[in-house]
């Protein structure tokens, strides 16, 4: 059986100011149509504020930044938050980052991407290497066929995505 579009996507780091928000601003570009993204985090930033390179590694790609914050994902537990359909963790669980886990029964993937905040302040380079990588997951993503999109295909297509870098 063929899932209703779209499919929301809800990705997942710890603060929710850099890889989760490319990852939603990239799906957002790449196909709107059959998808629809939301990200957060776990300890979101005091100020709601994304990391100023993520904006600027974005705009460099050419991709819009208006409306993406840094947000907990308490406001996706909320009886009336949108049911999701795809969890993506994107936390480097090999650098020991702890991965937030998504209670309920959304299809689960993980993608080890490592947090390009992490080291030389001035090195903004590794904000567009990590929205390069997360670019090529979520392009294989969307790529997949309507057909390939229930919730265990769609769940053991992601995982394979993450393994596949």
């Amino acid at each position: 059986m063929q899932h209703p579009f779209p499919i929301r996507v809800l990705f997942l780091c710890n603060s929710n100011a850099a890889r989760s928000l490319m990852a939603e601003a990239l799906l957002r570009q790449l196909d709107s149509a059959r998808f629809a993204a939301y990200s957060a985090g776990s300890k979101p930033t005091a100020d709601g504020q994304a990391d100023p390179r993520t904006l600027q590694a974005l705009q460099r790609t050419g991709l819009p930044t208006e409306g993406l914050r840094s947000k907990s994902w308490d406001e996706f537990g909320h009886a009336d938050a949108p049911h999701m359909d795809l969890i993506v963790t994107l936390c480097d669980e090999a650098f020991g980052e702890i991965c937030p886990v998504w209670p309920g029964h959304p299809a689960t993937a993980h993608w080890s991407c490592p947090d390009p905040r992490a080291g030389d302040a001035r090195d903004a380079e590794r904000f567009v290497h990590t929205a390069e990588a997360l670019h090529r997951h979520i392009a294989l993503l969307v790529s997949l066929s309507d057909a390939r999109i229930d919730r265990l295909v769609l769940e053991a297509e992601a995982r394979q995505i993450g393994q596949a870098s």
